[in-house]
């Protein structure tokens, strides 16, 4: 017999007043201040669930005092309902949130913040309070957005809420729909959602924010949600998105090719709401600086239990493996033939490193991160640990194929928006209809093929300013050393140097402000249409030195073609013989590579066939099936 919703609750503010009782003297300094967390793999189930349980109270208590510490001057929704989780100030969060109902938002980081308060207040706000929230789902209309986490958080919110008021006409909603039309057109979605997922890819994949928009909904269902089903089925993605997670880590920091990041995260890629799941529910990566978005999964987190197969993958990998996924682009409106194109996601990780990649073209237009190698670092925090190269393409008619928009508008409203770099000659986001990639374990080549006249007519190789030995060498290839990694980069154009300016983001001055300031590390500028980049990645271990590495890489043996259109031969140092020609299929050891062979997940941990609905999760012998066909999800323990 299961247990009530009721006892659940009760038992987790049990659990909550029990650590508040000391977490506020252990974690005087906040963790995403503290030393970098422990490696070590927690066996013993209790201890691991204990210490989640006290990052989790770690937060909220963090964000039920940011008016005590003088860090607002009152609360905001997620303070509102933290208090409220823990019991405190049920009188003054009564009257903020009828304050705040007074000016509404509009969308779905309004809606989520609102319905956060409404369910963790559910027994404890005032009824004037319920109804000044109450009312507000009347009369303030709410945009849906255009994307797939909007959507996401959108029906997922007005699910609950729908749930929350039965029976009730259209009148009394913004959508002029009854309660029951509501909460079947949400339900609708969702369940479309889930099938798209599990059966073709996720659009936002491997996203170094966008996990938050994901994760949050679900907890929400398994919270929240009256219909069993619901509850399950929220339950059941949300392993499948913190499996994905814990596959393309490595000590906790995302790793590999993103649907979406931005200027900061690309290049210092432990700082993103990614890294927050990974302390979260894997206490293997400091979070990220107040904890962000985080703060309203912290309200439900006590709901979710992280399965352990997914916590080992995350912490417990030994020697190397590589990792294929299928993801699909965002969906394309105009100038396609395909709604969703396929993406091909690999992941080749290491213990002193990982490289990622997909194909290249657009996946989404203006945030992609399209391949890099990253390596380990004993602290991520304020490092550029990666290397890539990248076309910084920007078009209207790019932007065309993504978005319901008048084309005259676009690019300009991009960075009027919070993403300053779209339209800027040296950005390091973003993806282009004119570059093609192929990844090979730790061998990268990228491919650029870009007409004349488009904006703009260059490559830029990213290097950071945590890099050592580095030299250029008079074979052409770039040698570069990254923690216990080594690098070896051709760039197959001529190119020179700039200093990489980062975004910082002004004071609010109304709007999205920003002054570009030198990071220290460089950019590597390419102005060439026909061009391309080779990396390949090795561990120091491999060799008995630096010098012993840049002698094996000079002498693999290399063909370069620029004209009449960028082609490689290549023998890597894993000893294999690579094709790449530009609008052509690679070839490996003579044999064509075949996209459409690919599954859904394939690899040591994450293994699921296109179309199946079903994904199995394995680490050693532990093993967890998540299957939205049958809506089960089994575990086992595989025999010896």
């Amino acid at each position: 017999m299961q247990p009530s919703k009721e006892w659940k609750a009760s038992r987790a503010a049990a659990i909550f007043f029990f650590l508040s009782l000391f977490v506020a003297s252990a974690n005087a300094q906040p963790s995403y201040e503290a030393v970098h967390p422990s490696l070590e793999v927690v066996v013993d189930a209790a201890q691991r669930r204990a210490q989640y349980l006290e990052r989790v109270n770690e937060v909220l208590e963090w964000r039920a005092g940011i008016v005590e510490r003088g860090q607002s001057e009152k609360m905001d929704l997620a303070s509102v309902s933290a208090n409220l989780l823990l019991g405190r100030k049920i009188d003054a969060c009564s009257a903020r949130v009828i304050e705040m109902m007074q000016t509404p938002g509009s969308g779905p980081f309004w809606m989520l913040p609102v319905v956060t308060v409404t369910f963790s207040g559910k027994n404890l706000l005032s009824q004037e309070a319920h109804a000044a929230i109450r009312e507000v789902w009347r009369t303030a209309y709410q945009l849906r957005g255009d994307t797939e986490n909007h959507f996401a958080m959108y029906y997922t919110m007005l699910y609950l809420m729908s749930e929350m008021y039965p029976n009730e006409p259209g009148s009394t909603w913004y959508t002029g729909k009854s309660s029951e039309e509501n909460l079947a057109e949400s339900r609708e979605y969702l369940i479309d959602w889930m099938d798209l997922m599990t059966t073709v890819g996720q659009g936002e994949f491997n996203p170094t924010h966008y996990i938050g928009e994901y994760a949050i909904p679900m907890l929400f269902l398994v919270s929240w949600a009256e219909d069993p089903e619901m509850r399950l089925r929220g339950k059941m993605t949300l392993d499948w998105l913190i499996a994905g997670l814990a596959a393309n880590t490595l000590n906790g920091v995302l790793r590999g090719p993103n649907s979406r990041t931005d200027d900061r995260s690309v290049v210092e890629r432990w700082n993103s709401l990614a890294s927050f799941f990974s302390w979260l529910n894997f206490g293997n990566c400091p979070p990220t600086k107040g904890f962000n978005w985080g703060n309203y999964y912290a309200i439900v987190a006590a709901n979710y239990d992280v399965p352990e197969v997914i916590y080992r993958i995350a912490t417990d990998r030994e020697g190397s493996f590589e990792q294929r996924d299928l993801k699909r682009s965002r969906h394309r409106w105009r100038y396609s033939d395909v709604a969703k194109a396929p993406i091909y996601k690999t992941t080749y990780m290491k213990n002193e490193y990982a490289v990622g990649s997909y194909q290249g073209g657009m996946a989404d237009p203006i945030q992609s991160h399209v391949w890099d190698v990253t390596w380990a670092t004993p602290d991520p925090r304020g490092l550029h640990p990666t290397m890539f190269s990248v076309h910084p393409y920007s078009a209207s008619k790019g932007m065309q194929m993504y978005f319901n928009v008048r084309p005259d508008t676009m690019v300009k409203a991009v960075a009027a928006e919070g993403k300053p770099s779209y339209d800027v000659a040296d950005k390091l986001v973003g993806c282009s209809p004119y570059e093609q990639v192929f990844q090979d374990l730790d061998t990268i080549i990228a491919l650029y093929d870009i007409p004349k006249g488009t904006r703009f007519e260059q490559v830029n190789g990213f290097f950071s300013k945590d890099l050592t030995n580095m030299s250029e060498d008079a074979s052409g290839w770039i040698f570069a050393q990254g923690g216990d990694t080594y690098l070896a980069y051709y760039p197959m154009a001529p190119y020179h140097w700039e200093s990489h300016k980062a975004y910082k983001r002004l004071p609010s001055t109304g709007g999205y402000k920003y002054e570009r300031v030198d990071s220290g590390s460089q950019v590597l500028i390419s102005p060439h249409v026909k061009n391309g980049t080779i990396l390949q990645a090795a561990s120091a271990s491999e060799f008995s030195n630096f010098v012993a590495f840049q002698v094996a890489i000079r002498a693999l043996p290399l063909e370069v073609r620029l004209e009449p259109i960028p082609r490689v031969k290549l023998y890597s140092l894993r000893g294999k013989e690579i094709r790449f020609e530009y609008g052509s299929a690679p070839v490996v050891n003579g044999k064509r590579i075949d996209y459409s062979k690919w599954k859904l997940f394939e690899g040591p941990y994450l293994n699921a066939d296109k179309g199946s609905r079903k994904l199995v999760i394995t680490h050693g012998r532990l093993k967890r099936t998540l299957d939205f066909n049958t809506m089960t999800i089994s575990d086992s323990v595989v025999g010896r």
